[in-house]
Formats: C-alpha cells, structure tokens, sequence
C-alpha cells in the first residue's frame, strides 16, 4: 500500500486590493450596524448633465462607535449577513449632532453667571 503524501503547501494568490468608499451615517439604530450612504455625480446619458446618485451600503461597527452625520469610510468584506458587504475603516470627521452635544455638555457643566 502507498502512504499518502503530504500535503503541499500551495502559495496564496495576490489577492486584489478591496473597495473602499467615503459616506455619512444615515442610521445608526441597528446594534453594530450602520446605513451609509455614498452619494456620487453620473453624467445623464441623453443630455450630459451631472446627476446625484446614491448607494445605501449596511456597514459592520464593531464597536457602536459612528453616529448619524459621521462622514466614514468603509470597506469591501465577505458577507457577514443578509445585506451586510462592507465594514467600518475609519471616521474621518465627526457629525454635527456629535458637535452640538459636546457644546450643550459643556454649557450644562458651567455653572450659570451671577447677575448682580
């Protein structure tokens, strides 16, 4: 009888560099998933001129960390569930919501001004 060989270890293709896009969270209401939304400019086949087109893409968040109005960017992955392609690379800036927050903080922690 032939002993089976062992098995070779075959060399792992390039894999291609993944997509990745800019958008804002639309909707952070799902537990570690968000709704970006990718808007871009595609000329009108007819008449040339530049119209707003979107794509809605769900986004894994690991970490809760994004909020509506974040301006994100977000990578190409396996499936991770249903509708679920893409996942959270970085935030790029902050939302407004995050920034009016912060201010109403900070005015609720000072102490009013004594009128005299």
């Amino acid at each position: 009888m032939s002993q089976p060989s062992p098995a070779k270890a075959q060399p792992t293709p390039a894999r291609s560099p993944r997509k990745t896009e800019v958008g804002v969270v639309a909707s952070d209401k799902m537990n570690k998933t968000r709704r970006v939304v990718v808007e871009r400019l595609v000329p009108h086949d007819k008449y040339g001129k530049l119209m707003k087109r979107r794509t809605v893409c769900h986004t894994h968040d690991e970490a809760n960390e994004s909020h509506v109005g974040d301006l994100v960017e977000i990578m190409e992955t396996r499936p991770l569930s249903k509708l679920k392609r893409w996942r959270l690379v970085r935030i790029i800036r902050k939302g407004a919501q995050q920034a009016l927050a912060g201010e109403g903080e900070a005015a609720a922690a000072a102490p009013p001004a004594a009128a005299e």
